[in-house]
């Protein structure tokens, strides 16, 4: 006779790693400055926000932001643990003329 294999269900072990990014409620981060655009066509603009409440309040994040956005606007975030990558901007490495 052959034995059973056990199959373990993944689902609930992704389900779990979403959910303690996604566990507290979504809180507010404040504009200050737009970094830049990004994303295939431009789309995208980079900002550096604050976060207001929540377990990270204070402190200053990169954030990739869809849609127009200024300094000053209020963002919800649904979580805030993790950062933007930077953009590389086109005149890095260049010498300064």
């Amino acid at each position: 006779m052959a034995k059973q294999q056990k199959i373990k269900d993944k689902s609930t072990a992704s389900q779990s790693k979403v959910e303690s990014l996604t566990s507290g409620a979504a809180v507010n981060a404040l504009v200050e400055e737009i970094v830049g655009r990004t994303g295939a066509r431009g789309e995208v603009t980079q900002v550096m926000c604050k976060v207001l409440s929540g377990r990270n309040s204070g402190r200053v994040m990169r954030r990739n932001v869809k849609g127009s956005v200024k300094v000053g606007d209020l963002l919800t975030l649904r979580e805030t643990e993790i950062e933007a990558r930077r953009i590389r901007s086109s005149q890095e490495g260049r010498p300064s003329k």
